[in-house]
């Protein structure tokens, strides 16, 4: 008996592995072995099929739901997510500014937006969840509002060549349209809400719909189990197949998932494809904690860049698999702005999972955060809670916003004499800071992005820094 380290890998032999006893004969596995290795093969690819999958699984599962819930299925149909429980329904949502959002299919052809002047924050993005153009201040049209085309794979760009519009060239059919309007001016966002306009190439624009008021609680998060791999596959046969993920899709084919072929797994594959997506989902929050391909923002803290990979998530080397995967399993988009904001312009995203003893973040105990001041933002910052099991907005009980996001905005917040704020996450609150307090419940394990909008100059040269999490 060998283990795999010293295995001759010839004659009758039996080789310890991780999974168990396997036994060649005459050199080769034995049909014990063959099968068990077969299983564990699939398994391993699909686990890594998981990570791969996530950004399309997020958006696929977000543009569905919102069918569902919202009644949004026409190209002119945005939905105004605004109230605490329309916004709980989204991973990681932003919840100090309404999101107006459109999922489009450029299937039947390209579409035109007019898009609205103002102070807005917004993009095109494709299914992979990679951005096609961001719309707004840190768009093309720098918050002037202009036209935009956006064109699909076989889309021919020359039509458009004169046409005074911004032309942006999708590489899914499945495109996600969303803008926030940065400002608490009720005018403002009337006024964005009545300049824009959507239309199919060659068509009148149509009406915009609005969605609003739905005030429904529902779930974008994606499904565990099998269930993951029915969106996978339904979405991966509306999607062209990219050069880049052709090994992905080879390593699913023995599985059932395969473009072109309805999936219909039979029971060897139903299980394996469940115990995948469970050990790839815990891959994925191991490197949430433990995020190896990178360092804290701020030397001696725990607290990491949300994006800290390219918009394209490649490079000339690598697909950047764990960098978006980090990303898409508890968060949904990216764009230039968010991804790489300048001083004055864009939004910087930080978040944490440990505090200052360098221990995990726990819903059974108090943490501090100290917020000294001034903090670098042309516009306002704000600290959001979110669970870690569904990755959105945390379910404290609460009814209002601020049960479960504090922002620089809130008047009932409580600044320190020289303009600090400390802030308080855990099950009780501190005396005297009932309003600077957001409660965690049960089991339920949390995490918090930090936002800065339109961040300046001491983020960036940090000389500014936000201390960890201290516990109480």
């Amino acid at each position: 008996m060998s283990d795999l380290r010293n295995a001759r890998m010839a004659g009758d032999e039996t080789i310890e592995t991780p999974f168990g006893s396997l036994e060649l004969e005459h050199t080769f596995p034995n049909d014990e072995s063959s099968a068990v290795l077969f299983d564990q093969f699939d398994l391993q690819r699909a686990a890594q099929a998981y990570l791969w999958a996530l950004p399309l699984v997020g958006f696929a599962t977000w543009r569905d739901r919102a069918m569902e819930t919202f009644g949004a299925k026409d190209v002119g149909d945005f939905v105004v997510y605004d109230s605490l429980r329309e916004k709980r329904g989204i991973v990681t949502a932003n919840l100090t500014t309404p999101y107006i959002i459109n999922f489009t299919n450029l299937s039947d052809g390209p579409v035109l937006i007019d898009y609205p002047a103002g102070p807005t924050a917004g993009g095109v993005l494709d299914f992979w969840q990679r951005p096609v153009v961001d719309l707004g201040l840190t768009g093309p049209d720098q918050g002037e509002g202009g036209g935009y085309v956006v064109l699909g794979p076989g889309h021919d760009a020359a039509p458009f060549a004169d046409s005074g519009r911004f032309v942006a060239h999708a590489q899914t059919a499945n495109v996600f349209i969303a803008f926030r309007v940065l400002t608490q001016d009720p005018s403002l966002m009337a006024a964005a809400k009545a300049g824009l306009k959507v239309s199919r190439a060659g068509s009148d624009p149509v009406p915009v719909q609005f969605i609003e008021g739905v005030d429904r609680e529902w779930s974008a998060t994606p499904d565990r189990g099998l269930r993951f791999w029915e969106v996978l596959a339904a979405v991966l046969d509306e999607e062209p197949v990219r050069e880049v993920d052709k090994g992905f899709m080879a390593m699913l084919e023995p599985l059932g998932i395969a473009k072109g072929r309805t999936f219909e797994p039979d029971e060897r594959q139903r299980r394996i494809l469940a115990e995948a997506a469970a050990l790839g989902e815990l891959y994925v929050r191991n490197l949430q904690v433990n995020p190896r391909y990178t360092t804290p923002y701020w030397p001696a803290t725990h607290w990491y860049k949300l994006i800290d990979f390219e918009l394209e998530q490649e490079t000339d080397t690598i697909l950047q698999l764990d960098q978006r995967a980090t990303l898409f399993y508890e968060a949904v988009t990216t764009t230039k702005g968010m991804a790489h904001p300048t001083p004055g312009a864009g939004q910087a995203y930080l978040t944490a999972k440990r505090d200052s003893a360098g221990r995990l973040l726990r819903a059974d105990r108090s943490y501090r955060l100290h917020v000294s001041a001034p903090v670098p933002v042309a516009q306002f910052w704000s600290l959001s809670l979110y669970s870690e099991n569904t990755r959105r907005p945390y379910d404290n009980g609460g009814t209002d916003i601020r049960s479960v996001s504090l922002d620089s905005r809130d008047e009932q917040l409580q600044f320190n004499e020289d303009g600090s704020i400390d802030l308080y996450i855990g099950p009780t609150a501190p005396d005297g800071a009932r309003t600077n307090w957001m409660q965690t419940v049960a089991e339920d394990g949390w995490f918090v992005y930090f936002r800065l909008y339109a961040p300046s100059q001491p983020f960036f040269d940090k000389s500014w820094a936000l201390p960890d999490f201290h516990p109480l």
